[in-house]
């Protein structure tokens, strides 16, 4: 079983969550509630690694918290 981080956002305009996998490409998807955004994500990076296994462009490594001022 694969495991892979997304980066989940909510679009200002649309209210929808929008889901990426870093430096997969391809690998995005979005959804009204988490359940369905995790769900299309899961449907999504399954159809990609029918294709093999994904060549990354990036490595996810973290966040961080940025201050200013």
């Amino acid at each position: 079983m694969n495991h892979f981080t997304a980066v989940v956002e909510r679009d200002a305009d649309t209210g929808l969550y929008v889901g990426y996998v870093p430096g997969f490409p391809g690998a995005h998807s979005q959804g009204a509630t988490l359940d369905e955004l995790n769900q299309n994500l899961q449907e999504v990076v399954a159809m990609l690694l029918e294709d093999g296994e994904p060549a990354f462009e990036g490595q996810f490594v973290g966040i961080q918290t940025v201050q200013v001022g």
